[in-house]
C-alpha cells in the first residue's frame, strides 16, 4: 500500500521551513503582480473611467470585507477551541490567502496549516476551518444572491442559477448537528484524532453573521463603481449585493482558474447588465478584480512584514 501518511507528513515538515515560508509568499505575491501587469492596458482604461475618490471608497470597502471574513475564520477557530489574537489571525489569514492567486486550491489552505502552527493551532484544525469557513461563505453568498438577484436581473442570471440549488445542502450541512458528525467520520476517515471541542450552534451563527458582513461589503465595493460608471442607485444595489455574492460562489466553485479568474467577472457582468451596457459592467468587473488583488496584497504585505520574529516552538506538533 502506498505510504500517503508519511509523505504527506515528510510535505508538512518541508513546507514549515522557513525558506519554503518566504518562497510561498514571493511567488504567490508575484502570481497577484503578474495578474495586474497582464491586463495593465485593459486596468489603466476601468481606472481612468472612474472618479479617484470613489476608487479609493471602493478600496476601502473591498479591504473592510477582507477584514469581515477574517474575523469570520477567528470566530470559526476560536470556536473549535484556538483562540487567537485579532493582530496574529490577520497576520496568518491575510498572508496564506496570497497562496489564491497560485494555480489550484491547496495552497492557502497549506499556509495557514503551517502558520497556524506557529501558534499552537494544530494542523488538522486549521484544514477544518479552512473548510468550514468556504462552507459558511458559500452558505451566506448564495443565500443573498438567491434573495436577491431573481427580483432584478432574472433573464441575465439564468445560466448561472445551477449554484442555487446547492443552498439547502450548504444550509443543511451548516448546521452544528450534521456538521459535527460529519467532520469526525471525514477525521477518523484520514485516520487524524477528532476535533476536541465541537462548533457550537452561537459560533454558527456568528460565523454566518461574519459572512453576511462581508458579501455586504463586497457589495458595496461594486455597487460603488457600477454607481461612477452612471447606472441607478437604488437599481443597482441589489444587483451589487447579490451579483459579486453570485459571481465570487460560481468562481470558486468552478475550481480550474486561480481566484475565478474569468469567471467571476462573466457572472458579475451578467448581473449588472439591467443598469449597464456590456463595456461598462465589464470595467466594473475589471476594477473589482483590481482592487481585490491590492487588498490581498497589501493586507499580506502587512502581515508578512509583521512575521519575522514571531514563530516560536509548539509542544503539540499535530499532523
Amino acid at each position: 500500500m502506498f505510504p500517503f501518511r508519511v509523505v504527506s507528513d515528510a510535505a508538512l515538515r518541508v513546507a514549515g521551513s522557513r525558506v519554503v515560508r518566504l518562497a510561498f509568499v514571493a511567488v504567490a505575491a508575484a502570481f497577484g503582480v503578474v495578474a495586474l501587469a497582464t491586463q495593465w492596458d485593459g486596468i489603466r482604461h476601468a481606472l481612468t473611467r472612474l472618479p479617484p475618490a470613489l476608487v479609493l471608497a471602493a478600496l476601502v470597502l473591498a479591504m473592510a470585507a477582507l477584514l469581515a471574513s477574517m474575523l469570520m475564520w477567528r470566530l470559526l477557530l476560536a470556536g473549535l477551541g484556538s483562540s487567537l489574537p485579532v493582530r496574529v489571525a490577520a497576520r496568518v489569514l491575510f498572508v496564506s490567502q496570497l497562496g489564491k492567486h497560485l494555480p489550484g486550491s491547496v495552497w492557502p489552505m497549506l499556509a495557514q496549516m503551517e502558520l497556524g502552527r506557529d501558534h499552537g493551532v494544530p494542523r488538522r484544525r486549521s484544514a477544518t476551518v479552512f473548510v468550514l469557513m468556504m462552507l459558511f461563505s458559500l452558505a451566506t453568498g448564495l443565500l443573498l444572491a438567491a434573495g436577491t438577484l431573481p427580483f432584478a436581473a432574472a433573464a441575465e442570471i439564468r445560466g448561472f442559477r445551477w449554484a442555487f440549488l446547492l443552498i439547502p445542502l450548504l444550509l443543511a450541512l451548516a448546521h452544528p448537528r450534521v456538521l459535527n458528525p460529519l467532520i469526525g467520520r471525514l477525521l477518523r476517515l484520514a485516520r487524524r484524532p477528532e476535533l476536541e471541542r465541537p462548533l457550537s450552534g452561537r459560533t454558527s451563527a456568528l460565523a454566518a453573521l461574519a459572512g453576511l458582513a462581508q458579501w455586504v461589503l463586497y457589495g458595496g465595493h461594486a455597487w460603488l463603481l457600477a454607481v461612477g460608471l452612471g447606472a441607478d442607485p437604488g437599481a443597482t444595489l441589489p444587483l451589487a449585493f447579490g451579483g459579486f455574492a453570485l459571481a465570487w460562489c460560481v468562481g470558486f466553485l468552478v475550481v480550474v482558474t486561480p481566484a475565478g479568474l474569468g469567471v467571476r467577472e462573466l457572472v458579475l457582468v451578467a448581473a449588472f447588465s439591467p443598469v449597464l451596457d456590456t463595456a461598462d459592467a465589464l470595467v466594473v468587473a475589471v476594477a473589482s478584480r483590481v482592487l481585490l488583488t491590492v487588498s490581498d496584497l497589501l493586507l499580506a504585505g502587512a502581515g508578512a512584514t509583521s512575521m519575522r520574529g514571531v514563530r516560536r516552538a509548539v509542544d503539540e506538533r499535530v499532523a
